[in-house]
């Protein structure tokens, strides 16, 4: 199982992406700066903020010399917290510890979150910061005061009444002592420049860059969304500052659209622009990269030493930039990396390699770094259950069924479970010519829901499904595909005699009388896996499974064609002579004879036959 978190090891080669964008923020010298690492949900910005960090951290000469960097998750402070403010207070507080460590630009810093929190106070809204820009309480104090004195007005006074006005009281002299103590001439404006000007000050005496990093934007909601923004812009642009942030541009753009009712298209756009000063986009995955993935995810789950899992990692890394060249990673080159790879791992580097084509080209994955990492997992969870529950299933076919499943149209998976559902053997045998043709390179004339170039590409992968047996593929899938085989057609009673004929077959006739009160499609069912069985059966004398379907047919009658037809219909040279004394008197006998005498079955089965009519011994 692989955790879906941001890391700072490069699997994609993201380094050189990120490398740049630190080198830009160094060669910035204290110019501000900001960055926006785009892309959409899943490809892996989390990780280049990380990568991003880590490139910083690596260039600067001794700790803490030059850059402290303050990460932000806007989307952690949703519903509990304003992100303006949080945002504000966390910039503050670190500046604050980051002087008290150094023992310079203290009283700067402590300035500056003492500003903060006074309009972390008055939230900037209408009614409390214009309230205390004139002098006045805020407003949850002038609520609680109404709210006692209409309690006196009711002539409710009593000693809780009283104590509940003392507390008052005192709130209202630590409101006014707290925040508005040297600052009755402030307001929302007066405190934004002042924030600014001390926040560069603070800087300044620190002499360092703050780098503040910014992710998770596009899961917020829009409210939160531009919250943080604004947050973000009070600092922007201010010398010795640099700011990183992730988010998915559409996301951005549909948050401004919902906070600014009407505004159009344009200013949707150049809002968020005129916030990111350099644009930088997560690269979307080719075949190439998807395959390095997926490879260096199964190196690390692997049983390898950590420093010979970061050889590994490098090295594929290295391939990848120099894939331009034309140079590949695939199950070849990475078994040029190691000598005594384990058989288990180049084996899942070969299903890497014929998985990737359709990884990068299904719209559903579209060589999305999460989804990948879903897929690999949702497929471990299912080898798992196979293997807990002893269920022999092929890990090749599973990834094949789950592929299908995750990117295949809803209606034609429906369709495939129905035909594993429906066939004696769990066998799609449909798929059979079409993965023939599909290999051949031939014209597949499809209809819908199975027309689609996904399906066509699917076909091709290895191992062909159209001769397995995929029960125990929808077994260990059944959350999504149920398995439902004939015996759960059956009642508790006629699945209950299904299980002991096909235990002991030769032990058959003691049940007939029980099998003579199970409904009659029941017992046709009985006699579909029966016959199932018996095909198995390369030698027709007078095998167990027969005696098991004629006591079948003797506790239901109208089943004796069908046993006949089944008879018929046998290989001549599998007809042995001592099968015909043993069905000669059954009413059906005579058809399957007449059916044996025309054919090429060997001497002794007709002889037997012909001496079974002389003595009458046959039911016409």
């Amino acid at each position: 199982m692989w955790p879906d978190n941001e890391t700072e090891r490069d699997f994609l080669n993201f380094g050189s992406i990120a490398n740049t964008a630190a080198e830009i923020i160094i060669q910035a010298q204290g110019r501000p700066i900001s960055i926006g690492v785009s892309g959409a949900w899943g490809v892996g910005k989390s990780s280049m903020i990380k990568l991003i960090r880590k490139a910083l951290k690596e260039r600067e000469e001794e700790p803490d010399s030059q850059f402290i960097i303050v990460e932000f998750n806007a989307w952690l402070y949703q519903g509990y917290d304003d992100a303006r403010a949080a945002l504000m207070e966390v910039i503050a507080s670190t500046l604050k510890g980051i002087a008290e460590r150094r023992k310079t630009g203290v009283e700067k810093a402590k300035e500056l979150l003492g500003r903060v929190n006074w309009l972390r106070v008055a939230r900037l809204t209408v009614g409390s910061a214009t309230a205390m820009a004139f002098g006045l309480l805020p407003v949850g104090l002038i609520g609680e005061i109404y709210s006692l004195g209409k309690k006196a007005a009711a002539g409710e006074v009593d000693e809780a009444v009283l104590t509940e006005g003392e507390n008052i009281a005192q709130k209202i002299n630590k409101e006014a002592a707290g925040l508005l103590k040297g600052k009755q001439e402030s307001s929302p404006p007066r405190e934004i420049q002042a924030i600014r000007k001390c926040f560069e000050d603070t800087l300044d005496e620190l002499g360092i860059t703050l780098v503040v990093l910014i992710d998770d934007l596009d899961r917020c909601l829009p409210a939160t969304t531009i919250s943080t923004l604004e947050a973000m812009r009070l600092f922007l642009f201010l010398k010795n500052t640099a700011f990183v942030i992730a988010a998915d541009t559409s996301m951005i753009k549909h948050a401004v659209r919902k906070h600014f009712d009407g505004v159009d298209d344009d200013l949707v756009t150049s809002y968020f622009d005129k916030l990111i000063q350099v644009p930088i986009r997560v690269p979307p995955l080719g075949t190439q990269e998807v395959r390095a993935y997926m490879m260096l995810l199964f190196v690390e789950n692997s049983a390898l030493e950590d420093n010979e899992k970061e050889v590994i990692r490098k090295r594929v890394c290295n391939q990848l930039s120099q894939s331009w060249r034309g140079v590949r990673v695939d199950r070849s080159f990475m078994e040029t990396l190691r000598d005594d790879l384990q058989s288990e791992l180049v084996a899942r580097f070969d299903a890497a390699d014929r998985l990737a084509p359709v990884m990068t080209t299904a719209s559903q994955i579209a060589g999305n770094p999460r989804l990948i990492k879903r897929f690999l997992n949702a497929l471990a969870i299912r080898m798992t259950i196979s293997r807990a529950h002893g269920v022999g299933v092929d890990e090749t076919v599973l990834a094949k069924m789950l592929l299908f499943e995750r990117c295949g149209d809803p209606r034609a998976h429906e369709q495939l479970i129905k035909a594993v559902n429906e066939d004696n053997e769990g066998k799609p045998c449909f798929l059979a010519e079409w993965e023939e043709k599909a290999l051949a390179g031939e014209d597949l004339e499809l209809v819908e829901p199975w027309d689609a170039n996904f399906v066509r590409e699917w076909l091709t992968l290895p191992p062909r499904l159209g001769d397995h047996d995929l029960r125990g593929i929808l077994y260990v899938s059944r959350e999504h595909a149920p398995l439902i085989t004939p015996e759960d057609r059956l009642s508790s009673e006629a699945a209950e005699l299904l299980t002991a004929l096909l235990e002991k077959p030769n032990m058959a006739g003691d049940l007939k009388d029980r099998l003579t009160s199970v409904p009659h499609p029941e017992i046709s069912i009985i006699l579909d896996r029966l016959l199932d069985r018996a095909r198995k059966e390369q030698e027709w004398g007078a095998p167990a499974i027969l005696e098991a379907c004629l006591v079948v047919t003797r506790a239901d009658p109208s089943q004796g064609s069908r046993l006949a037809a089944f008879l018929g219909e046998l290989p001549p040279t599998q007809i042995k002579a001592s099968i015909v004394p043993k069905i000669g008197s059954e009413p059906w006998a005579n058809t399957v004879f007449t059916k044996w005498e025309s054919t090429s079955v060997l001497g002794p089965v007709k002889k037997s036959i012909a001496h079974q009519r002389k003595n009458g011994n046959i039911t016409v």
